[in-house]
């Protein structure tokens, strides 16, 4: 690649036949014929630069956007939805003239390659994208796979991105409010490592990604650019690893959380002063992305002084600051009346800014480069207008087998000694254990905001006005397992999950973003299981009323032929009118009575007890009742609202016997349980049954309670009363919660020791 200003837009035009590094940039041959074809001409090093990360996996979403149409053309109609997919974030009107914006993405690929700064710029990106909507980030989540939790390189990465994550969002002053652990060794080589982020605005505040006005100044504002993170998660996500080393490392970006934080300060005082026409981070694709989003959004060019740029790295060319993924910047337009105030606003809080270019009346991008013209684009045809592909699927050969492989079939306990055993094997597993080891390592109090986080509720909740109580729960699920038996279901049980977690807390469910994780997509079975995702969420998004708002998609999640389970992961996002009528998981008062909600099934696809007992995975997932999961999520609101429960606990991964477990150690009472008729004492505790719950009822409540669900045709059964300081299952075991207690706690510490 050039390294002089000699390689202009001129330059270019007269010399068609100079070879280019295409290929080692990750273009195929007939996308280079195709920029080639748009131009008129062979594309500048510049040019070729831009169009190289643009039209990445990562950044133009090609093998999956023909897909993703569905979550437009099935959109369920919304009078919340403010901001759809599209824009930097979603946004959805949550009452009081409050909006509030989220998202999840992923930062996977970097953050094998180097966890710490890998998981902590995925923080740094995500909250970036919450600014520039117009929001104050108000707290973070993050769910996390890594692979088999003995397996010796998850010492490196797990310590490593926990650390990053912790690191970042600590130093930026945001609570971590929630997200997963999950071990597989699917994800041994790909660990998944996904960031979303709140946001909260007034409706007037939202601001989008558009360059408009022609004579508008364009400023790049924040850190200086570096040579870190070339070509960044754009690059490394766009393929498979060849084999287990790390490598790569300098594509990986560096953060600086210090500096984040004077970005959104002085952010949000531009934006209070009504200062910024435009706004759009620095985040995948770095500087190319921002000037050519920008103006294709916008309605007329722009023109770019590289020249301009503040640099680490004197010594970097121009394909180089156009590809550099260096964190902590943002690009804004603004009116040449403001400029002066807004580099005061940034001189304030000691941001770098400087103008680099102008919005024109034309339609072309054009960058110049020591005097010479380096870019004149279409900014639709990088920005918007790359390669769309419509790859082929086939439902893999092996599904039927994996499908017939029924975990039903297994063998189940035989005793009431063996039963108990088991037990604890599945409450001290990896997967269901305390995660206190890594959640501990994250600030979820800061702010004074947070209501619910982690162990305390099924979905974080933060409350965004003190005056009213106002406030907004979320929740991210996913299940790989499910999906890998079925992906059209898989998706929809995320999703199922992630709602009945935000419903279980007594918020009402809202709106979805997602993070869509899977393997090449140019492997038929792996886009079958994509095409099948989609299609399931999409589906299940419109039959329960939740939009989707925006989300990602992240390929190329696998080591040679090795590709991970796909795992589609859901964020669901509620709001509550008044935090004090949350409610927790943990049982806190004796004497209440416990009630199983909804059916339960001999369902064992995929669930925990079939991998932790006999590490195996086969059969069919659980089956999946959308119209059931809106029910219990108004039977679960109500009762919260109207004070009938004291706690509330999904039915989910580990099933009854999971959450009870979960519900006893964190209120430190105990539970005596019996077995409901029609049932077998392993199918009660172990069934991975979907559309269920269990709540604890004072007795001055039962009569309404169980009246509420029998009026609305919720089965509700009463399985036991919280008491004591073990959890009995009566005729079977006692478990006290002192064994369960050290079969539960220091597992992962233990494991990373």
């Amino acid at each position: 690649m050039s390294r002089t200003p000699l390689d202009t837009v001129e330059h270019a035009a007269g010399t068609p036949d100079v070879e280019q590094p295409w290929a080692e940039l990750g273009l195929s041959k007939d996308e280079y014929a195709r920029i080639r074809e748009i131009l008129g001409r062979r594309p500048t090093g510049a040019e070729l630069a831009m169009y190289s990360v643009m039209w990445s996996e990562h950044c133009s979403y090609k093998s999956s956007k023909v897909h993703l149409r569905q979550f437009g053309e099935k959109a369920p109609r919304s009078e919340a939805m403010l901001v759809g997919i599209g824009e930097n974030a979603g946004v959805v009107d949550v009452g009081q003239g409050y909006a509030v914006t989220f998202k999840v993405e992923s930062h996977n690929h970097p953050s094998y390659v180097e966890p710490y700064q890998g998981a902590a710029t995925g923080v740094g990106g995500i909250v970036r994208d919450i600014i520039a909507m117009g929001a104050r980030p108000v707290a973070v989540v993050d769910p996390l796979r890594f692979g088999a939790a003995d397996h010796p390189d998850t010492r490196r990465v797990l310590p490593g991105v926990v650390a990053g994550i912790s690191g970042y969002g600590n130093c930026l002053g945001l609570p971590n409010i929630g997200g997963e652990v999950v071990f597989d060794a699917c994800y041994q080589g790909n660990p998944l490592v996904n960031a979303g982020a709140i946001g909260v605005m007034r409706h007037e505040d939202i601001h989008l990604a558009k360059a408009s006005g022609a004579g508008n100044k364009v400023i790049l504002y924040g850190a200086r650019t570096g040579g870190d993170g070339i070509g960044g998660a754009s690059i490394l996500a766009s393929e498979t690893f060849d084999d287990a080393k790390p490598s790569k490392r300098p594509a990986v970006q560096v953060g600086d959380p210090f500096q984040e934080k004077l970005l959104i300060e002085c952010t949000l005082e531009a934006f209070q002063e009504k200062l910024v026409v435009g706004i759009q981070d620095l985040g995948a694709a770095g500087l190319s992305c921002a000037t050519s989003e920008l103006a294709s959004n916008g309605s007329g060019g722009m023109r770019v002084e590289l020249d301009d740029v503040p640099l680490r790295d004197s010594t970097l060319s121009p394909e180089e600051i156009l590809m550099s993924e260096s964190q902590e910047r943002m690009c804004a337009v603004v009116e040449p009346a403001k400029v002066d105030r807004f580099l005061e606003i940034c001189e304030k809080w000691d941001v770098i800014a400087t103008v680099i270019g102008e919005v024109t009346d034309g339609d072309r991008l054009e960058i110049y480069w020591h005097g010479g013209k380096i870019v004149d684009v279409d900014p639709r045809t990088v920005a918007h207008e790359g390669p769309v592909y419509d790859r082929p699927y086939a439902r893999p050969d092996w599904q039927d087998a994996l499908q017939a492989d029924d975990a039903a079939k297994l063998p189940r306990p035989e005793s009431s000694d063996e039963l108990r055993a088991q037990v604890l094997k599945l409450v001290g597993s990896p997967n269901q254990a305390s995660k206190s080891w890594i959640t501990s390592q994250y600030d979820h109090l800061v702010q004074g905001n947070t209501v619910l986080a982690r162990t305390e509720g099924d979905s974080g909740m933060i409350r965004i006005d003190e005056e009213t109580g106002l406030g907004v729960a979320i929740a991210t699920d996913g299940n790989g397992r499910y999906a890998k038996l079925d992906p059209y279901t898989g998706a929809q049980l995320a999703l199922a999950e992630a709602y009945r977690n935000v419903a279980a807390t007594g918020a009402r469910p809202l709106a979805v973003s997602d993070c869509l994780n899977f393997g090449s997509p140019e492997d038929p079975a792996v886009m079958w299981q994509f095409v099948e995702a989609v299609r399931g969420l999409a589906d299940g998004c419109l039959q329960l009323g939740t939009p989707v708002t925006g989300g990602n998609v992240s390929l190329y999640n696998q080591t040679g032929e090795a590709a991970i389970h796909p795992t589609p992961v859901v964020a669901v996002l509620g709001v509550i009118d008044d935090v004090a009528r949350r409610t927790p998981v943990a049982f806190r008062e004796e004497g209440q009575l416990i009630y199983l909600l909804g059916d339960t099934e001999q369902e064992f696809g995929g669930s925990a007890w079939s991998q932790v007992v006999h590490d195996h995975l086969g059969g069919l997932p659980p089956k999946v009742d959308l119209e059931r999961e809106r029910l219990l999520g108004e039977i679960l609101i109500s009762a919260s609202r109207d004070g009938m429960i004291d706690a509330a606990h999904d039915l989910s991964d580990g099933g009854l016997v999971q959450a009870v477990v979960e519900s006893a150690l964190e209120g430190g009472i105990g539970a005596r349980l019996v077995v409901p008729d029609g049932l077998d004492a392993f199918t009660f505790l172990f069934s991975e049954s979907a559309g269920r719950a269990i709540v604890s009822v004072p007795r001055s409540e039962e009569l309404r309670f169980t009246d509420m669900c029998g009026a609305r045709g919720l089965p509700a059964t009463r399985i036991g009363v919280v008491d004591g300081d073990a959890v009995e299952l009566q005729g079977e075991f006692t478990l006290p919660l002192a064994e369960l207690r050290d079969a539960h706690e220091g597992v992962i510490e233990g494991l990373l020791a």
